[in-house]
């Protein structure tokens, strides 16, 4: 039987990991909102700095990593082989937000090497979750 045409039968554990994966993304679309719709004049003195010099293509990046992340984490949810492509795009897009504390020198220079933490975590989760989708679907958990 071909797994790339014929459903498996999924692990208990599957729709556990695909609800975390969407909580994951649902807390990375909230972020983003509350980024993207801040007031100005409300976002702390120390964040101000970062706000001012992040470019839009990052922001950019950023609606990309989250949405298309969260709709290729609904495709999971529901089993279907879309979440696959979708979440290889929020991660590729997550490596091009994330490529500006390296590449933007306005922000490189706002930050020392422990504030980069985070962003490798969101970049290494991206990853998971998107490897996650790409086994799932070889084992043929995803139609």
């Amino acid at each position: 039987m071909n797994t790339e045409t014929a459903q498996a039968p999924a692990p208990r554990w599957f729709t556990v990991a695909a609800i975390a994966a969407l909580l994951w993304l649902l807390a990375g679309c909230a972020n983003y909102l509350m980024w993207v719709t801040a007031d100005p004049e409300t976002i702390p003195a120390d964040l101000m700095p970062i706000y001012n010099a992040t470019p839009k293509w990052v922001v950019a990046a950023e609606a990309i990593a989250v949405w298309v992340g969260l709709a290729g984490a609904v495709m999971l949810l529901m089993r279907r082989k879309l979440a696959e492509p979708l979440l290889l795009v929020s991660f590729i897009a997550v490596i091009v937000q994330n490529s500006a504390w390296v590449f933007v020198p306005a922000l490189r220079d706002l930050v020392n090497s422990d504030d980069l933490l985070l962003p490798f975590v969101i970049t290494v989760v991206c990853y998971v979750i998107w490897h996650f989708a790409w086994v799932s679907r070889k084992r043929g958990w995803l139609r």
